[in-house]
Parts: C-alpha cells; sequence; structure tokens
C-alpha cells in the first residue's frame, strides 16, 4: 500500500515513541492534519488556542515527561507564534522538536500568501538543526537526526515540510549516490556513563578535602543525582543550594538544604555563599554571579556539557561528565584530614541552624497583615497540602518570587518555570503540557494576573477539552489577582528609581473564579486570609480543572536575601517621587524585613 509523506511521518515519529502532537492546523500542514485522523495509533493533535501555546505545551510535555515534546504550526504567522516557545526550549535546554508547513514548491519564491523565509526566521532558535524536506526521500534522515540531536543536545530543532511534498507518495532512500538512509529509532543506542578523566577527579577530591566551609550548589543537571548529592553533603559538611531550575532536585525539609539561590533565593543560600571557602557547582548555569561567593573561593565544577563549564565563576577544576557517574566517582576519592573533620561539623551545625530558623521567618512573614491578602500566605499554605505526586509551575513575574521561596517541595515533586528566557505566559501551557505527560499526577500553575490575562485565560478551553483524557483530572489555576504588572513595577523602583506608573503598569480589573465558571470549570474566589486553606482544599479534592481567583495586595514587595546598596537608594527614591503606592509599600516592606530580626526560631 501506498504511504504518503505525511502518513509516514507520524508513524516515524510514532516509533520515536511520540504520542501528542502540540499545534494548531493551517493550510500549509493540511496534509498532516488530514492525516493524523486517518491513522488509528499515530500521535494524537493537541489542539492549543495559539501556537506560541503549542509551544510552551511542548516545553511542558518535555520537561516533565522526560522525553522529547513536539509542536507544529503552519508556514508564515503559525511558524512565528512558535518562536517564544521554542526560545524557551533553548535557554533551558529542553528537547523540542517542531514541525513546520511551508508554501508548495511551485510557488517558492513567488512572494506567495503566507510564504517567509522560515530559515532565517529559524536559524538562531533552531541553531542546533534546521532543515527542509523537498524530496520525499530526504524525510527519514532528516526527521531522524531533528529528533536525535533534540535529545543529545537537550535543544529545540525544527523540520520544515512544503505542503505540497506532504501529500507525495513517500518513496525510501535508495542505495544510490546522493541518497542518505537512517537508522530507526530502535537502532538508536542509549547514552551511557560519561566520565572525566581520573587525573581530574582526583584534583577535584584534592580541592575539596582542604575545605572547612564546603557550599554545593545544584542546578536542573543535577536532577538524577539527589542521592549522590546527598552523599557529598555528608561526606563534606556541605550545605545545599538551589538554582531555581533545580528547585525539585531536592526536597526542602532537609536541613542542610538552603533553598533558593539569587535575586528570589533565601539568607541561608546567600549566607552560605558568603561564607564558604569551597564550592561545588553541579549541573547549574545560574547567571547571576554577584550571588555565588566572593571571588578567589576554591571551586570545582561538574556539567555534562562542555559549552557550560567553567562560565560563571572562576573553577579550578572542571569536570566534564554526568553528574551521578562524576559524584560517586569524585566521593570514592575523598578523604580529609582529621583537623578538618570538626570545623566542617560546625559549619553544617550552623547551616541548619540558619535553615530552621530561616523557615521560621517566613512563616512570619506570611502571617504579615495585608488589604486583602499578603501573597506569601497564598504559596505558605499551598506546601502543607500539596499532594506527594503533585506537578508545580511558576509563570514569570511576582509569582516566581513566592513559588523560589515559600513552596517546600517534597521527595517526589516536580516544579519549572521558564528560568532563562523569564517569559511570561507560560504556567498554564506548562501544566498542560505536564498533564499529557503524567496524566496521573495532579498539577498546579501559579500565575500572576498580567500572566493570565496574556495566555492563561483561552487556555482554560484547552484544559477543559482535554481534560477527560487524564487519570487524575486535577488542574488547579491560582491567579494571585492585585491588577498590577507587580514584578516589573517593583523594578521600576528597584532598579530604575522610578515611582510606579499607572498607565503602564495598572491591568483592567476583571474574576478569574467567573471566567473560569464560563467556561464551565469550577471557579473559587479568595478575599480573605482565612479562605485561602480551604480554597487549596476545595480546589486539591475537585474532579477537574479549577480556577482560584486570589486577590493580592500588590505592595507586598519580594525583598531580596541581600539587598545592594543601589536597589535600596533606587527603591526609597522611587517611593519618594510620588509613588501612589508608597505608604502601602513602606508599611508591608517594614514589616515583612522586620521578621528576620525578631527572635523567631532562635
Amino acid at each position: 500500500m501506498v504511504q504518503s509523506v505525511a502518513d509516514h511521518l507520524l508513524r516515524r515519529l510514532s516509533q520515536w515513541g511520540v504520542t501528542e502532537i502540540f499545534g494548531y492546523p493551517g493550510d500549509s500542514v493540511n496534509g498532516l492534519v488530514a492525516q493524523m485522523g486517518e491513522i488509528e495509533d499515530g500521535p494524537r493533535f493537541v489542539q492549543g488556542r495559539h501556537e506560541e501555546m503549542s509551544a510552551f505545551e511542548a516545553v511542558g510535555y518535555a520537561k516533565f515527561g522526560g522525553r522529547l515534546g513536539v509542536c507544529m504550526a503552519t508556514g508564515g504567522p503559525g511558524a512565528v507564534h512558535l518562536l517564544n516557545g521554542l526560545y524557551d526550549a533553548k535557554l533551558d535546554h529542553v528537547p523540542v522538536l517542531a514541525i513546520v508547513g511551508q508554501a508548495s514548491r511551485s510557488a517558492m519564491g513567488g512572494a506567495y500568501q503566507q510564504e517567509i523565509d522560515l530559515h532565517s526566521l529559524f536559524k538562531d532558535v533552531s541553531s542546533a538543526f534546521l532543515e527542509t524536506v523537498n524530496v520525499p526521500q530526504q524525510l527519514p534522515n532528516v526527521v531522524d537526526r531533528a529528533i536525535r540531536t533534540a535529545l543529545a543536545e537537550r535543544a529545540p530543532t525544527t523540520v520544515i515540510i512544503p505542503a505540497d511534498v506532504q501529500e507525495l507518495d513517500y518513496s525510501p532512500p535508495e542505495h544510490e549516490f546522493k541518497h542518505v538512509p537512517s537508522s530507526g529509532p530502535d537502532r538508536m543506542v542509549a547514552g551511557g556513563t560519561i566520565l572525566p578523566p581520573e587525573s581530574e577527579i582526583g584534583r577535584a577530591a584534592e580541592l575539596i578535602d582542604e575545605g572547612e566551609r564546603v557550599a554545593i550548589l545544584v542546578g536542573q543537571g543535577a536532577r538524577g543525582a539527589a542521592d549522590e548529592v546527598l552523599e557529598l553533603a555528608e561526606a563534606t559538611g556541605g550545605g545545599i543550594a538551589k538554582a531555581l531550575l533545580g528547585k525539585d532536585v531536592l526536597p526542602d525539609d532537609l536541613p542542610q538544604v538552603t533553598g533558593a539561590i539569587g535575586l528570589l533565593g533565601t539568607r541561608p543560600s546567600w549566607e552560605l555563599m558568603r561564607d564558604c571557602d569551597t564550592l561545588l557547582i553541579v549541573g547549574s548555569n545560574l547567571p547571576y554571579t554577584q550571588f555565588l561567593p566572593p571571588f578567589g573561593r576554591r571551586a570545582v565544577e561538574i556539567d555534562i556539557d562542555p559549552r557550560f563549564i567553567g562560565m560563571r565563576y572562576p573553577t579550578e577544576v572542571n569536570l566534564v561528565g554526568d553528574a551521578a557517574s562524576t559524584l560517586r566517582a569524585l566521593i570514592e576519592r575523598l578523604d580529609p584530614p582529621d583537623e578538618r573533620r570538626e570545623k566542617r561539623r560546625e559549619w553544617r551545625s550552623k547551616v541548619e541552624k540558619d535553615v530552621r530558623r530561616w523557615w521560621s521567618v517566613l512563616d512570619a512573614q506570611a502571617e504579615v497583615a495585608a488589604d486583602p491578602i499578603n501573597p506569601m500566605r497564598v504559596v505558605h499554605e499551598l506546601s502543607p497540602r500539596l499532594p506527594k505526586d503533585a506537578v508545580v509551575t511558576a509563570d514569570s513575574g511576582s509569582a516566581t518570587n513566592w513559588y523560589a521561596r515559600f513552596l517546600r517541595m517534597g521527595e517526589n515533586n516536580r516544579g519549572s518555570l521558564s528560568g532563562t528566557l523569564a517569559t511570561m505566559g507560560c504556567a498554564v501551557p506548562y501544566a498542560i503540557g505536564a498533564k499529557f505527560a503524567a496524566p496521573t499526577r495532579p498539577v498546579i500553575a501559579l500565575v500572576g494576573d498580567g500572566a493570565m490575562q496574556m495566555n492563561g485565560l483561552m487556555e482554560l478551553l484547552t484544559a477543559r477539552r482535554y481534560q477527560e483524557l487524564w487519570d487524575d483530572p486535577r488542574l488547579v489555576v491560582c491567579v494571585l489577582h492585585n491588577n498590577d504588572l507587580n514584578q516589573v513595577t517593583w523594578e521600576l523602583r528597584a532598579m530604575g528609581g522610578s515611582p510606579k506608573t499607572p498607565y503602564s503598569q495598572d491591568l483592567p480589573d476583571m474574576s478569574y473564579a467567573a471566567f473560569a465558571e464560563s467556561v464551565g470549570l469550577v471557579g473559587i474566589t479568595v478575599e480573605r486570609p482565612e479562605e485561602i486553606g480551604p480554597a487549596w482544599d476545595r480546589a486539591l479534592q475537585a474532579q477537574g480543572p479549577v480556577v482560584i481567583d486570589v486577590h493580592c495586595d500588590g505592595d507586598v514587595p519580594p525583598i531580596p536575601p541581600q539587598a545592594e546598596r543601589a536597589q535600596v537608594t533606587d527603591t526609597l527614591k522611587a517611593l519618594l517621587s510620588g509613588d501612589p503606592d508608597g505608604r502601602g509599600v513602606a508599611s508591608r516592606g517594614l514589616a515583612t524585613k522586620i521578621q528576620e530580626f525578631l527572635p523567631h526560631g532562635r
């Protein structure tokens, strides 16, 4: 039986284990869309409300499923819309394949409708691999190489297929000149253990053995090495800080885990870096050097990708290898002198004391009075209720602050956000992608009202449409409703010395709970602090998607663990320059900051 190119492509994707394609139809992918309805066991088409959402859903699927995410769009405007999600995949190192239509070959170069130069458009975001299938014989090699590259380099790749090529009869490459065959996915050899040279492991062990105050920083590259990280911390007496993309690497109830690092991080993480004499970075590409130790401390870095090693801190030893195997080899070589052991015990004791006190401070900060609700308390109340297997997505904005500091991850929880691109509007489509990747797990999205208005509202329709496919139907979208583009407002104050500018920062008011109900979902409005806990309980017991609309106080400041002099000066300048919310900001900020100096948990 003769196959079309579209048919063969979809069957090839199935062989690679692709079960969902997130996309939006259009004329230059009509051949693919039509064929999807003809293949009984082929990939399911998941229709988002916008191609950008489809790309984000593919990223969420890849992040939480640990496998390739696939998105599809027509050429022209559909292709343009994919870019933001694909850049998110590129900067967070996530394997995503984009399949994009193009004008028929007979029309290309003729300024035809929706014809744009797709290679120019995608050459940066899909720099790992980008190709157009011009004849059927190209197809298997191009698709296989795109998928292998995406998985190997943890990057987005793009395959462009003109509309007329999709409808051609498929014929495989032949055993002749200028034809390029390809092995099927069943012949792909999985990557094995990657270890650095023994001599470099020895150098790293000697350096660490000389340290008395060891700090360990883990990122998402350490996710498969949690046991080894803990063993290293026990062997060295070290404390463990987590980059934002590595928040779910280790649970937050461990006494030596200091929490997030950076502007959104914790004071124990800041003090860990400030006071350590030795740093070990495992699978992290944290860009904020000012939150790492002062230059001159001894340092080792472990990363599987040599392109991203030794570029954030002047490390003495760089170990290129997978985190788990490299750490095991390193731990076997550790043998610190006896005189350092007591110093290390003192250091660990200090780290654990700092962590205990910090959680007490956060407990108190969450209880600071606000009008009407302190946003810290929203996430604070979620932590003890977080299902043990829950997935949490967070959007870019002020919601990121409370996710980073207040959410206490458990051992089996997963969480992520747009870590490097820091794009708004990703949390709801991430959550939908997560539901397809892990349909047996509850998913929670923490979203600011700006991000919800930008992307989240319409994607609630996608959640409603597909909820019956999920074994566990729980998808909770919590909207922090303050009618302000709050994170940008704080950036204006702290980094620009500018008062809030209502013409750019104020958002049109609406009821997110009422909108959810209008599209057939459950909506819960929360206007008083005592309603937060019951709202979480109700949402987490629901049998379908729920939107919690929490009316929050936008004047509660996201105070960094150690504010720089310039930030303090600029904020004061902004508040004294006629900021319309200046009085509320000052009172909330003082009430929040003072909790760090009261006798909590001493």
